[in-house]
């Protein structure tokens, strides 16, 4: 098990890549500290993990709520005694093109996506510094790094979780603390089903190997990304688009 005894903390884990996230993070015998917006939600993915015989608390919260997420790290710490492990997974797309988006429209996406991760990652790191240990894992996209149309807001956020990891990486590597960003391609998620049979082909015909990703799939890059595996990797964008960007 390469991920054993390890304390890993995952926003958004009540569905899609935070769910598959933390039941590989399971099944690879870490530890987990589940957030996500609504209590029954998360209650569900506690449950489906305390199934399989693994080790959680999960609490309720929006990343956007500082108080809430240094509230969340200190029932970590007192619970489990340390954290080695950031998924940086909540997000949020509200899409519009440029001269239809409105104020709220862009000032929601930044906050979660953007705003949310500084919060999350600025309290792991007071945890991880005195820790002198850590992997900070946020989520970016292949959106962040080409555009998309009618994504302003959405590409911005990712782009900026970009440079925020590359920063960070700068910053925390003298306490062992290594960070990096996983830029997924288009996934099959509850969001993504639910989106026009039309929208998903052209989806699908965007990968060279025509089929969208799996929540799996980009489960197993965070799970190697936390591993020991990838002890000399920081400030990386690891890319996981089924060559959608070739």
């Amino acid at each position: 098990m390469r991920l054993k005894d390890k304390v890993a903390v995952v926003t958004g884990a009540a569905s899609g890549i935070g769910e598959a996230t933390a039941k590989k993070f399971i099944s690879e015998g870490a530890k987990l500290v589940l957030l996500d917006l609504k209590r029954a939600d998360v209650d569900r993915v506690m449950s489906d993990i305390e199934n399989l015989g693994g080790d959680c608390i999960g609490i309720e919260a929006d990343v956007t709520d500082r108080e809430k997420v240094d509230e969340l790290f200190q029932t970590a710490v007192d619970h489990y005694g340390r954290v080695d492990v950031v998924i940086n997974n909540a997000g949020i797309t509200q899409d519009a093109r440029l001269v239809k988006m409105t104020e709220e429209q862009w000032d929601n996406v930044i906050e979660v996506n953007l705003k949310g991760v500084f919060n999350v990652s600025q309290a792991a790191a007071n945890v991880m510094i005195e820790q002198k240990s850590g992997v900070i894992l946020n989520a970016s996209s292949v959106v962040g790094i080409y555009g998309n149309f009618g994504q302003t807001n959405y590409a911005a956020s990712k782009w900026g979780v970009i440079g925020m990891t590359k920063s960070w990486a700068k910053e925390l590597g003298k306490y062992n603390i290594r960070v990096n960003a996983i830029a997924p391609g288009f996934i099959s998620t509850p969001m993504v089903e639910k989106m026009p049979e039309k929208v998903k082909e052209i989806m699908k015909n965007k990968s060279v190997l025509n089929r969208l990703g799996k929540p799996e799939e980009i489960a197993a890059g965070y799970a190697f990304l936390a591993s020991d595996e990838a002890q000399y990797i920081t400030g990386t964008v690891l890319s996981i688009d089924g060559g959608t960007v070739i």
